[in-house]
């Protein structure tokens, strides 16, 4: 049997606590051994009034049960009142969970600016706020979890909602960011679209099913996601009455254009089955990723095949005058990532990276840069290969680099160990130097004279 989660010695803040998920939320940490301060405001759904009762009802339910709890009653807005309560009760924090909500349904042509005003400062002003004070915390501490959540209206959007679908997908795009910058601090975020009975969805379900989708089919996910054993960070889950899943992204292949004719709306036209094809997707995950297409294409003048499919295939067809052969079928990974220079801590990444099992390709503009290649050299990694383009007359927004690897991760300074870790005998055989991809970056630059290639292949 699965030994179970226990929460013993950890804080969590839950806003909106006072009913619904909120307090599902709270009994089910509570009765696993956390300390729960249990915020509500106490206004109605529509964000009017306030009242210590709800709160103070769940902070009962879990001293009656043998928890520990406090009420908190500020507004999310004051979130720095509410992490304060947090730290006068119970000396730390380590959980946030963002899930104070309201509702002002309307058709966007009969919305106010008081009902777009009122969702965004409590949904997602208020995350930003509660989450903003907690944040210093949990960094220096090294350890953190906060839990956004969204919607399906959010995701998807929804008739009558364009003020709470806006901020719940905000909320979103603030995890994103925010797990890309707490994960090295070991503070992770995710997001969850619950469905859930509650006083939200009472006005939009029918009765029946209201009462069938119980918060407490939600809690657990919560409750596993905060606890210090899950590594998730950066993802989103639908979840309610029994079912949890994972969302992600995902991208057609798209068509490409040559980039020496003008692009017009008649092109486009004619392509549109393509552009709307997702026979072959890719579900990239990094601003790195997504951008991969569109700079494969610079890279190649617009050359390469049009509606080829994956991120792979976009790095197999690059190719120009300018620029080598590309890389055959097979020895190409389907993960991209760039390296914003080719000097100091970046140029250690991308030694680091290409002697990782990866194929990395470094090219920098500058006259600086051109003079020390960012691979591995001939003193530290013997089969290493370096090349030297013609010069390029390129402008200072124009410079490339391409790192093409099988591990997104590997930038990250929380995962990336030390290079004294890896002997030299497991440095890989580097390719021919004729292999080469493209990736566009803005330059720092003044002075762009050179293009220098470093090509380095498991």
């Amino acid at each position: 049997m699965t030994e179970q989660l226990r929460f013993d010695g950890r804080v969590a803040l839950i806003t909106g606590a006072g009913g619904g998920l909120g307090r599902a939320y709270a009994l089910l940490l509570a009765a696993r051994g956390a300390s729960v301060v249990v915020n509500d405001l106490g206004g109605s759904m529509h964000g009017e009034g306030a009242a210590p009762a709800a709160a103070d009802r769940v902070v009962e339910e879990i001293r009656a049960a043998g928890g520990t709890a406090v009420a908190d009653y500020h507004s999310v807005e004051d979130g720095a009142l509410i992490v304060q309560t947090a730290l006068e009760a119970f000396g730390r924090l380590d959980i946030v969970i963002n899930n104070a909500g309201i509702l002002r349904d309307v058709s966007f042509h009969k919305m106010s600016a008081e009902d777009w005003d009122k969702i965004y400062r409590v949904h997602l002003y208020g995350g930003y706020q509660v989450t903003r004070a907690a944040w210093p915390l949990l960094r220096e501490q090294g350890y953190g979890r906060i839990i956004m959540t969204s919607s399906a209206a959010g995701l998807y959007g929804n008739f009558g909602q364009a003020n709470y679908s806006s901020a719940k997908l905000g909320l979103l795009g603030l995890a994103q960011t925010l797990a890309v910058e707490g994960q090295k601090r070991n503070v992770l975020v995710n997001t969850i679209a619950p469905l859930a009975g509650s006083r939200l969805t009472e006005t939009i379900l029918p009765p029946e099913l209201v009462a069938a989708l119980r918060p407490e089919y939600v809690a657990p996910l919560v409750a596993y996601l905060c606890h210090e054993s899950s590594a998730e960070t950066g993802h989103t889950f639908e979840v309610g009455a029994g079912w949890v899943a994972r969302v992600r992204w995902q991208r057609g292949r798209g068509a490409f254009f040559p980039l020496d004719d003008a692009l017009t709306p008649e092109a486009i036209a004619a392509h549109w089955a393509e552009i709307d094809n997702f026979d072959a997707p890719s579900y990239p995950t990094t601003p790195a990723e997504s951008f991969a297409p569109v700079v494969a294409n610079l890279a190649s003048g617009g050359a390469g095949e049009q509606g080829s499919g994956g991120d792979g295939d976009v790095f197999r067809r690059v190719h120009s005058p300018c620029a080598p052969a590309p890389l055959p079928p097979g020895n190409v990974s389907t993960k991209a990532s760039t390296v914003s220079g080719a000097r100091g801590r970046r140029r250690a990444w991308a030694r680091r990276t290409s002697c990782g099992g990866s194929t990395l390709v470094v090219a920098s503009t500058s006259a600086r840069a051109s003079t020390s290649a960012a691979a591995p050299s001939a003193n530290t990694c013997p089969s290493a290969m370096t090349t030297t383009r013609p010069k390029w007359s390129a402008q200072k927004s124009m410079s490339w680099v391409m790192v093409n690897t099988v591990r997104p991760s590997a930038f990250s300074r929380s995962t990336m160990p030390p290079m004294r870790a890896t002997p030299r005998a497991s440095w890989p055989i580097v390719g021919s130097s004729k292999m080469t991809m493209g990736v566009r970056m803005a330059s720092t630059e003044a002075s762009v004279t050179s293009l220098r290639w470093a090509v380095v292949r498991s």
